[in-house]
């Protein structure tokens, strides 16, 4: 998972922030991006949304996916 391409789709909400916390607890390396109307074009109608190389995660199978991660 280290080597993908990851976006963070997020308004800094309460599960936003959980994200962040949870990324940066791992060391992953990633990019936030806070634009609406990108997060409208991808059909991003709630976030957060973790996009691992173009794959997009909703936030109970983010979250899944990184306690999964060691």
């Amino acid at each position: 998972m280290i080597n993908k391409n990851i976006i963070l789709y997020s308004t800094g909400c309460p599960r936003c922030n959980v994200l962040k916390k949870k990324l940066s607890e791992k060391n992953i390396t990633y990019t936030e991006n806070t634009s609406t109307e990108e997060m409208l074009a991808l059909g991003i109608t709630e976030v957060p949304v973790l996009s691992l190389d173009g794959v997009l995660l909703n936030f109970r199978e983010a979250v899944d996916m990184l306690n999964a991660e060691k």
